[in-house]
C-alpha cells in the first residue's frame, strides 16, 4: 500500500515522509522540483503540486493513504483533490490545516473515508526567521512578546505518519502544541544559552512588522493575518496540549531540542 505526500519538501511534509520511511512504509512524495527534494532513500519521488489537482491521475495511482498540508492556493482546489482521491481509490487521509477550517479540511470530512485533521499552532520553525538579525545584530526584532506553546514540526510529522500508518485516528481532529509555553523573551533567552551569548529583543511595531512580511512577497491579507493571530493567540496557542504525548507515547520535543538541531543556522556571520 503506497503513501502519497503532498508538500513532501516542506516544513512538515519532509517530516511525514522521514517517519513513514521509518517505519517501513511504501512512500511516493509529490515535489515541484524532485531533483533537489533530499528526502531519503527508497522514496519515490513525483513531480506535481496538489493545487493542480487535475494533474495528479498517475501521481494517485495504487495510493490507499494520503498527507495533504494545507498551502496559499488549496482552498481553491482542496475539494476536487479530495475527490479525485477518494475516486483513485484513497482510504485514509490526514491534513495538516492552515490555521481554519477551509474547504479543503471540510472535504475531507465529508469524503466517506477515514480522516485526521491535525491542527498545530505556532511552529517552533518560525524562529528561522530571527537567524540573519541574531548572525548580523545579536538581536530579534518581533512586535509582540507574548506566550506560545510552541511545537516541533518533526512532532506534526510524527503524528501525521502515525494517523496514516496504525488504526484509530479516524475522525479525530488534534491539537497540536510543545511541552511548554514561552514568551518571545523566553525562547531568546533559550537560543541564547545555547549560542553561549545574550540575544536582545527590539520591539517593533505592527504596521512593521505587516511590512517586513510584505517585503518578503506575502500577500497583503495573509500578512494582516498572521500579524494579528500573534497580537493575540488564541488559547489553544497559548495552553500546553499532551495530544503529542498522547499519541506518539513520549513528550513532545522542546525548544531547547529544536535549537539544538538548527543552531548552525544562527552562528556565523
Amino acid at each position: 500500500m503506497t503513501v502519497l505526500v503532498t508538500g513532501a519538501t516542506g516544513n512538515t511534509g519532509r517530516h511525514v515522509v522521514a517517519e513513514l520511511v521509518r517505519r517501513g512504509e511504501r512512500v511516493r512524495a509529490l515535489s515541484r522540483n524532485p531533483a533537489e527534494a533530499r528526502l531519503p532513500p527508497g522514496v519515490e519521488l513525483v513531480r506535481g503540486t496538489h493545487t493542480a489537482p487535475e494533474t495528479l491521475t498517475d501521481a494517485l495511482n495504487g495510493v490507499t493513504r494520503l498527507h495533504i498540508t494545507a498551502t496559499a492556493g488549496l482552498a481553491d482546489v482542496g475539494a476536487e483533490l479530495v475527490e479525485r482521491a477518494v475516486d483513485a481509490g484513497v482510504r485514509r487521509m490526514t491534513i495538516v490545516w492552515g490555521g481554519y477550517v477551509g474547504p479543503t479540511e471540510q472535504a475531507m470530512a465529508e469524503s466517506g473515508v477515514e480522516w485526521t485533521r491535525l491542527e498545530p499552532q505556532e511552529f517552533m520553525s518560525n524562529a528561522l526567521t530571527w537567524a540573519d538579525s541574531v548572525r548580523a545584530d545579536g538581536v530579534v526584532r518581533e512586535p509582540f512578546d507574548l506566550p506560545s506553546a510552541v511545537v516541533h514540526e518533526g512532532d506534526i510529522g510524527a503524528v501525521a505518519a502515525t494517523a496514516l500508518a496504525e488504526d484509530g485516528h479516524s475522525g479525530k481532529v488534534y491539537n497540536l502544541t510543545g511541552p511548554e509555553s514561552l514568551t518571545t523573551r523566553e525562547r531568546i533567552a533559550v537560543l541564547g544559552a545555547a549560542l553561549g551569548r545574550d540575544i536582545g529583543l527590539e520591539q517593533i511595531s505592527r504596521q512593521q512588522a505587516i511590512d517586513r512580511l510584505l517585503a518578503d512577497g506575502v500577500p497583503v491579507a495573509d500578512a494582516e493575518y498572521v500579524v494579528g493571530w500573534h497580537s493575540d493567540p488564541p488559547m489553544e496557542a497559548r495552553t500546553v496540549d499532551h495530544t503529542v504525548e498522547q499519541v506518539l507515547g513520549r513528550p513532545a520535543r522542546t525548544f531547547a531540542q529544536w535549537v539544538s538541531e538548527h543552531l548552525d543556522r544562527f552562528q556565523g556571520s
